[in-house]
């Protein structure tokens, strides 16, 4: 689905019914309880599964100068990313239905947010994506609360969906 930065949707589906109300300040983890994270998200892009690899529930920053291609980037690994697959694991947790993206892009302008639910819909990725998209025209208290809401969405996918979930947060320089 496609929704705004306050999380109302934009795509012309059918309205969402809340199951739950959470609340957009997240929940505190305490690192000692969390299970140290082993297994790999792949992302499809050889320089960072070779040099700078994304373990699962890892976060790993992707820093950008103006010009550069970091849209693209982003895109690419929305479009590629996906689990590695461990032999002698589960088929539940290596099967493709048990992963999500949660993709938030915030303060962008409205091309970007044409390149990126386009790009999302052609190859197909938009099946596994939850799209938040916060406008460079749209008010700023949205762009605040933007990321925290597309967090929610993860730990709501994660936690009460039992998924494994990509979070991919563009143009935070917007935030």
């Amino acid at each position: 689905r496609v929704f705004n930065g306050s999380g109302k949707p934009i795509d012309r589906g059918p309205p969402v019914l809340a199951e739950d109300f959470l609340d957009i300040q997240g929940q505190p983890i305490n690192p000692w309880s969390r299970i140290y994270p082993e297994e790999m998200i792949q992302t499809g892009i050889s320089a960072i599964d070779g040099m700078n690899s994304i373990a699962r529930g890892q976060k790993i920053p992707i820093f950008s100068a103006a010009g550069l291609p970091h849209n693209e980037i982003a895109a690419q690994i929305c479009r590629q990313g996906g689990l590695v697959k461990v032999p002698g694991k589960s088929v539940l947790d290596d099967h493709d239905d048990n992963f999500a993206i949660v993709f938030a892009a915030m303060g962008v302008n409205m091309e970007t947010a044409r390149f990126f639910k386009q790009d999302f819909e052609e190859n197909g990725s938009m099946e596994n994506v939850c799209l938040f998209l916060n406008l460079a025209n749209d008010p700023t208290i949205e762009r605040i609360i933007t990321p925290r809401i597309a967090l929610t969405t993860a730990e709501f996918l994660a936690y009460q969906c039992e998924k494994h979930v990509l979070v991919i947060l563009t143009d935070m320089s917007s935030y």
